[in-house]
């Protein structure tokens, strides 16, 4: 395998950022459990925070499962139901709705981060860059759909798909050839969502991982009332 640019970035870069965030999460959840948390600042101001909030995480939400199950999903079983046109159709105006409700969302938690002073001085520095890093990705995420629309036949869809398919049954050498022919829009939007799982365990978005599950296992907690004297 040919160590170029494209190998490094699209069929190491990969394994990396996955290594990284597998420790990365296994080491804080181990060692820093108080840091697990979503650390959310909607007491400071509520104002807006609701309709924000919920945008920037159902879009967030539909995307991920889109790109999940539309990445991972091979053609021989989607072809049942649909072919890959209508699937690449279907991809661009669901990928667009909720990618436009997630960026609304997310411009405002970003304007009231930076804007108001309260959240500001409770925030982190880390906390405005992960924000910063997943708006420049829902807007190259956006800038795909123009691309998209140019080759209305999936065949660029095939060859992403065949990429992470790839990444995912450890084949490197075929997920860089799968991908470096496509447009640098394609690239970009790969790149910065890899760089987004590589520093996923610094950042608060962990808390999406999360599930109280040891709740269930609790004893009940015993409240006594103080007697009136």
């Amino acid at each position: 395998m040919n160590l170029d640019m494209n190998t490094v970035l699209f069929a190491l870069y990969p394994y990396i950022a996955i290594a990284v965030c597998v420790v990365g999460c296994w080491i804080r959840f181990d060692r820093e459990q108080y840091t697990w948390r979503a650390g959310s600042s909607q007491l400071m101001r509520t104002r807006g925070m609701v309709i924000a909030s919920n945008c920037f995480h159902i879009g967030i939400l539909f995307i991920l499962f889109g790109h999940f199950f539309g990445l991972l999903t091979p053609a021989s079983l989607y072809h049942h139901v649909i072919t890959t046109e209508q699937k690449q159709l279907l991809a661009i105006v669901s990928g667009g709705t909720f990618g436009l409700l997630c960026l609304v969302g997310l411009l405002m938690l970003l304007h009231r981060r930076i804007t108001d002073p309260r959240v500001r001085a409770t925030g982190t520095n880390g906390d405005l860059a992960i924000l910063v890093l997943l708006c420049v990705q829902l807007l190259l995420g956006m800038a795909t759909i123009f691309a998209s629309l140019q080759h209305m036949d999936g065949s660029v869809m095939l060859l992403l798909a065949g990429w992470a398919q790839s990444v995912v049954t450890l084949q490197p050498a075929q997920a860089a050839a799968y991908i470096a022919d496509v447009h640098i829009i394609y690239k970009l939007h790969v790149f910065f969502g890899i760089s987004i799982v590589l520093v996923f365990p610094f950042t608060r978005l962990v808390h999406i991982i999360s599930a109280p599950i040891w709740y269930f296992g609790r004893g009940y907690q015993i409240v006594r009332q103080k007697r009136a004297a």
